[in-house]
């Protein structure tokens, strides 16, 4: 079955980095795009950045534009989420997901990894 598995998260001071990577499994990775959405607590879940299959097209929220970069390594499976700069409102579940569209819509993403958590101190 497709899994999707992220790591990475963890707690770090406000302007600090993160780099959090998302691991598929049972499904033709080089085919989807792949998205990166957040949730924080009380909050609706929230697009980050998405890329197209090939590296084409990418998409970031304009509240991590500048500061987060979305990569992929379709050798490795893997999508990156690169975050520089953190701040306290960056705090959240991170969670990685794949669609046969590049989209900021989570509702066009299938399938969905399990989280991981980013906190920011400030």
């Amino acid at each position: 079955q497709v899994q999707l598995v992220e790591s990475g998260g963890g707690l770090v001071r406000a302007g600090g980095s993160l780099k959090l990577s998302c691991v598929a499994s049972g499904l033709t990775f080089s085919s989807y795009a792949m998205g990166w959405f957040r949730q924080a607590p009380g909050k609706e879940r929230e697009f980050v950045a998405s890329i197209s299959w090939s590296p084409d097209y990418i998409y970031y929220a304009d509240s991590v534009k500048g500061r987060f970069t979305i990569s992929r390594d379709n050798a490795k499976n893997t999508v990156y989420l690169q975050m520089n700069s953190l701040k306290p409102e960056d705090t959240a579940v991170y969670y990685c997901a794949s669609s046969r569209v590049v989209t900021t819509d989570p509702t066009k993403y299938d399938y969905w990894g399990q989280g991981t958590q980013v906190t920011v101190s400030s």
